[in-house]
């Protein structure tokens, strides 16, 4: 099981690069409006982290694909 801060650590490090996309595509698309482009990604940044770091607590509860662990002895 992974630890909070690295959950934390993960979800930031994502979702500077999904936040980074969105903030490009808003730019392109939205007219080149820097502070609009900008106030997108940071709003997408903030609002995903949240839910990524609950998503991964949630699946760190979760046993579907991890390998069983064998005991280090059996009697």
């Amino acid at each position: 099981m992974d630890s909070r801060a690295r959950s934390i650590a993960k979800a930031f490090s994502y979702r500077l690069a999904g936040s980074a996309t969105t903030g490009l595509l808003v730019f392109f698309l939205g007219g080149h409006n820097v502070a609009l482009s900008a106030g997108a990604g940071a709003i997408d940044m903030f609002l995903k982290i949240g839910l990524y770091f609950l998503h991964e607590r949630l699946w760190n509860n979760i046993d579907f694909g991890r390998a069983k662990q064998r005991p280090d002895y059996e009697i």
